[in-house]
């Protein structure tokens, strides 16, 4: 039975079954699917050196993968390590933000009382309270910016196993995606999956890129007008970001709240100043060059993935939705009947612009996954 050929209302029906089951599924397999699609990128991020090792270096498979293992988990250690320490550095000074915050406030009561002759003295000991209890609870901080990598030990357990195995048994999954197509469609199966497997290498290293360059351009901000905790804000912002458009309002408040803490109010314009021009250089400048207009999100889609995420994985879900979104879009381009579907989830094509051919060495991406 063809399925194109169905009436409107049951191809209808078929889709929305079939999208509710995966939904179920996804939530359903959390524990197990979030870190191996983790592991799946991160395994096409280190495919290149494991294959450089080799090839040049004449390494086995094992060893090259034990290696990439070894310099992935020495990376996640040093993060967690210096997340850490500056986390416990900050929780040393929160009595010394309460004041701060306190004394503040209670400036900015007398102000509002004097100019506005306006009774807020129960408003603001109900925000001072607020504050306070924010302020003492440094564990909401600490578990959301370790969130980020994981939930507990059993993720990083499952997703170290995952990253081996994609690793060392990515030929066997090559030929498995090859193979289960019918005979006379291996040559552009194989064709197409070459070509999803190089454009997701460079997403996901684009996006690295990415994380990189703004958390180095907000490390200069905050230097500059001397906010304390630069360098952990700088690099919280990089990590957020990777969430379009909410990520940047998350670490714009958090510097926001830790410069109005810290230093003079007035600080905070310029921090808010100071990440819109960077959201506008990584907008129009960073993403384009480094990550490519070709898997691209529009807004509305990478808004919807990052409330399904949410929804679905929790935290994790924000971060892994958009390369999962990216990865689908790819794969939508390159099938026929869902070419449509892969334009929707992009941005909008300029007129008088021709299309880029992306061509692609056959030989070369056949070489990384022997």
């Amino acid at each position: 039975m063809n399925f194109l050929r169905l009436p409107f209302l049951v191809n209808l029906t078929l889709v929305v079954i079939s999208i509710i089951g995966l939904g179920y599924l996804l939530a359903l397999g959390q524990s197990i699917l979030a870190p191996f699609f983790l592991a799946f990128l991160m395994a096409m991020l280190f495919l290149p050196a494991a294959t450089f090792m080799e090839r040049k270096l004449r390494f086995p498979r094992s060893i090259s993968t034990m290696t990439s293992v070894f310099v992935m988990l020495a990376i996640l250690s040093g993060l967690i390590y210096f997340f850490g320490s500056q986390l416990s550095d900050f929780s040393k000074d929160i009595p010394h933000l309460r004041d701060q915050v306190t004394t503040v406030f209670s400036n900015l009561q007398h102000w509002i009382s004097k100019t506005f002759n306006v009774k807020i003295d129960e408003q603001l000991d109900y925000i001072n309270q607020g504050l306070n209890k924010l302020l003492s609870s440094s564990g909401v901080i600490l578990g959301f910016t370790f969130g980020i990598f994981s939930s507990g030990f059993g993720f990083i357990v499952f997703f170290t196993l995952f990253f081996i195995f994609i690793l060392n048994y990515r030929r066997v999954l090559n030929n498995f995606i090859v193979t289960v197509f019918n005979e006379k469609h291996k040559a552009s199966v194989q064709e197409v999956v070459n070509e999803i497997r190089v454009m997701t290498k460079k997403y996901i290293f684009g996006l690295c890129l990415q994380v990189l360059i703004v958390s180095i351009l907000c490390t200069i901000l905050l230097t500059v007008l001397g906010i304390k905790y630069a360098i952990l804000l700088a690099i919280l912002t990089g990590l957020l970001n990777v969430i379009p458009y909410l990520g940047i309002c998350i670490s714009l408040l958090i510097s926001c709240f830790i410069a109005f803490a810290t230093g003079a109010p007035s600080t905070c314009v310029y921090v808010a100043i100071g990440y819109i021009a960077i959201h506008i250089i990584d907008g129009n400048i960073v993403l384009p060059f480094v990550v490519g207009s070709k898997v691209k999100i529009n807004a509305l889609f990478s808004f919807i993935g990052i409330i399904l995420g949410e929804h679905l994985w929790g935290i994790a879900g924000m971060f892994l939705c958009i390369p999962a979104i990216a990865i689908i879009k790819i794969i939508f381009e390159r099938v026929d009947g869902l070419k449509p579907w892969g334009k929707l989830l992009g941005e909008e094509e300029k007129p008088n612009k021709k299309k880029k051919s992306y061509k692609i060495s056959k030989n070369i991406t056949l070489k990384e996954m022997d």
